[in-house]
């Protein structure tokens, strides 16, 4: 089976999260430690909660390999949930803005947004890092690297072009900011904009920036429209909680400026290109052209909102009697946006991996290899 599908369970304050990915294919060494270290990743972030404190998030393989080497059979993830207090939790009297609460309430027919948002919160993420952990080893032994950092937080940006300048370095700077950032003076800013808001009562959105390197062109098509590879994506990462924007190289920014400023010259590829013997001059489509990969690096940038859960309270009003009062809080962080670029790296891993799969097939990772290698002979000719 090379059809790549995946599935998460669990509720945030429940006994565990579960996940299942079917489709890995056989012959992968995998690594499970590599697992537990995009785990830490996710819960790492300078103005994070209670929760973080609480948790230590480890996976758990319960199924899909022999002697640590996956045999192309379903692949069982379980992520324990410390604090599994789910039966003792209060049932909240109003529902929050910015949260699943009220809709979630009214598409069931109840009162009782502790049936929603045990489901609807960003907990149930950590399944989902935990089976990109396991496909994004898949494409790394096909030379594909996925990358995220976070580009802006509270309205502090990161200098432009910090990912060019850290170069061949740029995973030993990320582990040591506390931002997940590629830029030291900017999180010396980040950092004061956290604690005015901690102080304030208040929570802080910002933007993160994937890329993907090493990806071959073709990925994707321009046969249908959900399957173009932008449209994958951009739903990867809408699937994350919080997320309100996305967008692909130059993004918005293409809607102010003229065509000659915008598209990509194609040009003669580079001494020991891989992929093709084209390249771009420039690559302000962010790797994508037609609903298809281009060769070229992948580019992504998402925004994510606030967290909607405000110390200092936000006005609602209760189900009884519709009187008004400040949401119900409990504890919440105060970003987490550099927990959300984890999680929109994760995505997009899994989506790649999905469509990498889907082309390029192969039932053991040799057999994907071959199949991979014969493209790129077969590209390289065009």
């Amino acid at each position: 089976m090379t059809q790549l599908s995946w599935r998460t369970a669990g509720e945030s304050h429940g006994k565990s999260l579960v996940a299942i990915v079917e489709g890995i294919p056989a012959g992968l060494t995998l690594d499970l430690e590599r697992v537990d270290a995009e785990l830490a990743r996710r819960q790492c972030g300078y103005g994070r909660g209670g929760r973080m404190k609480i948790e230590t998030d480890r996976a758990e393989l319960l199924s899909g390999t022999r002697a640590g080497v996956t045999l192309g059979s379903p692949i069982a993830l379980l992520v324990p949930n410390k604090d599994h207090v789910i039966e003792k939790l209060p049932v909240p009297e109003d529902p929050r803005p910015g949260h699943a609460d009220l809709a979630g309430c009214q598409k069931y027919g109840h009162r009782d947004p502790r049936a929603v948002l045990e489901r609807a919160s960003a907990r149930e993420t950590a399944a989902r890092v935990a089976v990109a952990g396991v496909a994004r080893q898949v494409l790394e032994a096909l030379g594909v690297e996925i990358f995220a950092h976070t580009t802006s937080l509270g309205g502090v940006q990161v200098a432009a072009g910090a990912f060019e300048a850290a170069g061949e370095g740029r995973v030993a700077l990320r582990a040591q900011s506390d931002f997940l950032s590629l830029d030291p003076l900017a999180d010396e800013r980040m950092r004061a904009a956290v604690d005015a808001a901690k102080e304030a009562g208040d929570t802080l959105g910002g933007t993160f920036e994937v890329r993907a390197l090493g990806l071959p062109p073709g990925l994707g098509s321009y046969q249908s429209g959900p399957e173009r590879l932008t449209a994958r994506l951009g739903a990867a990462l809408f699937s994350i909680p919080a997320i309100k924007g996305v967008e692909f190289g130059l993004g918005f920014e293409v809607a102010n400026l003229p065509g000659s400023q915008v598209h990509d010259e194609i040009v003669p590829a580079a001494p020991g290109a891989r992929w093709s013997r084209y390249g771009r001059a420039t690559n302000r489509a962010g790797g994508l052209e037609g609903g298809m990969s281009s060769g070229e690096p992948l580019v992504v940038r998402a925004a994510m909102k606030p967290i909607p859960t405000l110390r200092q309270g936000v006005p609602t009003v209760r189900f009884d009697d519709l009187s008004r009062v400040e949401a119900t809080w409990q504890r919440s962080d105060v970003t987490s946006v550099p927990a959300a670029g984890v999680v929109g790296e994760a995505m997009i891993a899994l989506e790649l991996c999905t469509v990498v799969l889907a082309q390029f097939g192969g039932d053991s990772l040799d057999q994907l290899r071959e199949n991979v290698e014969a493209f790129r002979r077969r590209a390289s000719e065009v």
